[in-house]
């Protein structure tokens, strides 16, 4: 390890790595947005009073001669140097003048970087050192030590429990991290407004014990995977951190409706709330945070199979929950219309919705979600195998402005759907896994090619990413054609497609599947992402005539006969054990991770 330094000089760029959390186009809310780091974007953290306020007498600055630029006011001075991106141009103005030094120091140190041993040891130094010209431990107002998070113990935190300035604590995957050591750093820290304590397992009660006897100010408390929370230190939180907006629980199994109606009633101003496979959770949460929550955003209710039509049913008649943009109910399987058509009725400005495994629900929600109209954004119905293509076409001519919609394994629909989904003018993302019915002519649609002669040719297909396995009766022809219509795609799945996993020279651009797939599995996979796209596109371009056979038609209108065909496929993919994988969704982490699983990866 090098020796330390007096004075850390860089900035964290680095971010939590869970939530997901985050949802597709949020809007930027500076004093809320507890998930998401900026550089620079705390007002609070831009300087300490203390230091900012010090000024020099007019005899001082006669004497030394300080320049007028010196004796701009501290606030002036502090938006200027907010505006310097490199670390290395802050250190330069620290050292013109002990003015600018005052008041550029806190930019450096507001978030120090610890993403690695050199730079931690550097900031430990600094923070512990007695006759420093700057008080460091007060002004690190920001940290995030995920970057290291196996190698972080107990031990390592402790020279932070100085630090009571603290407002965004990160420690995601830190595992080694007990009790002892999140406490140590949350004990006084009146300041703190965000905390993230991902991944740790052994975390229990009496950190949130701490939590809410320590932090009156939080906003945001993100305890993914803390298994070991229960109902009662949550209840504390909910009583004591009134200003709670942001609270996820995902796998916190054993948390009950008991602590979440409390956070319910204690904290009106919630904004989003994640209670991913918290299966306990029953209707009465559901309704209690919806009635009570007048302010909330997003819901995210994704595996928690109690949940029935009661949860919506029960709400109070004819209000409105106008704030309500991204609701999440991937596998609540007790869910049917009745229930979607009050979602749309009391929450009519919807833009994200999810429905995927929601399997009892008919044309008749799809209709229903169709009133959304030009809100709507993001539609996420796969594994509704009942919905027809009435409804889908209904739905593109109602809402006209989506952007993402999954209908994997709808094995009603034909091309009329995908044909009229391809007229969505801003459709970036398509998912239509196992739709064994659509052919070339699907995707001919998609890439926006049209034999007709009379007809004026429309520009480029503004698709990025594509989902297409086992959709058995597609063609390289049509694969080809899509990829040249396509300049903006990025990610291609054509796993099960004879015509790609059965040819070496086109899986030689396939991404390398997951480990922990089966031999079988991996000779089916075929997935194309990122710079592959290009280098496939650009093969097929070489010489198209000697890649597939010729003679073949682009399309054909012919069945199979018997069901030959889908027999087939079926057996092979229950042969290689694909059939229990969820290759049927899309993962979009940009579009917010609605409650999606990459199986086809």
């Amino acid at each position: 390890m090098s020796h330390p330094r007096h004075l850390t000089l860089q900035s964290s760029e680095t971010t939590s790595v869970s939530s997901s959390s985050s949802s597709p186009e949020r809007a930027v809310y500076d004093d809320t947005d507890f998930f998401t780091t900026q550089r620079n974007d705390s007002q609070s953290s831009l300087g300490v009073a203390s230091l900012r306020d010090m000024t020099m007498s007019s005899s001082i600055e006669l004497e030394h001669r300080i320049s007028p630029v010196s004796r701009l006011p501290p606030e002036l001075l502090i938006s200027c140097f907010s505006k310097l991106s490199s670390s290395m141009d802050l250190r330069s103005c620290m050292l013109v003048s002990k003015t600018w030094s005052r008041n550029a120091v806190d930019l450096l140190w507001h978030r120090p970087l610890c993403n690695s041993w050199e730079h931690l040891a550097n900031v430990v130094q600094s923070i512990r050192k007695q006759d420093s010209y700057f008080p460091y431990f007060a002004l690190v107002k920001r940290l995030n030590l995920s970057n290291l998070s196996d190698q972080i113990s107990d031990g390592t935190v402790q020279p932070f429990m100085c630090c009571k300035r603290i407002e965004r604590l990160t420690l995601t995957g830190c595992t080694e991290l007990t009790d002892h050591g999140v406490v140590s750093i949350v004990n006084g820290s009146n300041s703190l407004l965000a905390l993230d304590i991902t991944g740790l397992e052994a975390v229990t009660d009496h950190t949130l014990g701490a939590v809410a006897e320590n932090c009156p100010r939080l906003q945001g408390l993100n305890i993914t995977d803390c298994s070991k929370v229960t109902d009662e230190s949550l209840i504390a939180v909910a009583h004591s951190c009134r200003h709670l907006k942001r609270l996820k629980l995902n796998n916190c199994t054993l948390i009950t409706d008991e602590s979440v109606t409390s956070v319910a009633r204690h904290c009106p101003a919630m904004l989003e709330i994640d209670l991913h496979s918290c299966r306990l959770i029953t209707d009465e949460s559901i309704t209690s945070l919806i009635s009570r929550g007048r302010q909330l955003r997003e819901l995210r209710i994704a595996y928690c199979s109690l949940i029935t039509d009661n949860a919506f049913l029960e709400l109070p008649k004819h209000l409105a929950f106008d704030s309500l943009r991204i609701l999440d109910l991937t596998a609540c399987h007790q869910l049917h219309d009745e229930a979607v058509e009050k979602i749309i009725e009391t929450s009519p400005r919807l833009r994200n919705l999810v429905l995927a495994k929601c399997k009892d629900i008919t044309d008749k929600s799809v209709l229903a979600i169709t009133r959304l109209g030009k809100n709507l954004h993001y539609i996420h119905l796969g594994h509704c195998a009942q919905i027809n293509d009435a409804a889908v076409m209904q739905l593109v001519k109602m809402c006209n402005r989506i952007r993402y919609i999954d209908l994997a394994c709808c094995h009603r629909l034909t091309d009329a759907s995908v044909m009229q989904l391809a007229t969505l003018p801003k459709l970036r993302r398509i998912g239509l896994v196992k739709c064994q019915a659509i052919t070339d002519r699907s995707i001919m649609a998609l890439a926006k090619i049209n034999n007709d002669i009379n007809v004026k040719p429309v520009t480029h297909s503004l698709l990025e990413r594509v989902h297409l396995s086992y959709c058995v009766h597609l063609t390289l022809q049509g694969i080809h054609a899509l990829l040249n219509r396509c300049p903006k795609l990025t990610h291609l799945s054509l796993t099960g497609i004879q015509g790609f996993f059965m040819r070496e020279d086109l899986t030689a651009f396939c991404r390398e599947a997951p480990r922990e797939f089966t031999d079988h599995q991996r000779n089916m996979f075929c997935v194309f992402s990122g710079p592959k796209i290009n280098q496939l596109r650009d093969y097929l371009n070489e010489d198209p005539a000697s890649i597939y056979d010729t003679e073949g038609t682009m399309y054909d209108d012919r069945e199979a006969e018997d069901g030959e065909t889908d027999q087939q496929v079926t057996g092979m993919m229950h042969a290689t054990g694909l059939g229990g994988v969820d290759d049927e969704d899309m993962n979009d982490e940009d579009e917010a991770g609605e409650g999606s699983q990459d199986g086809d990866r």
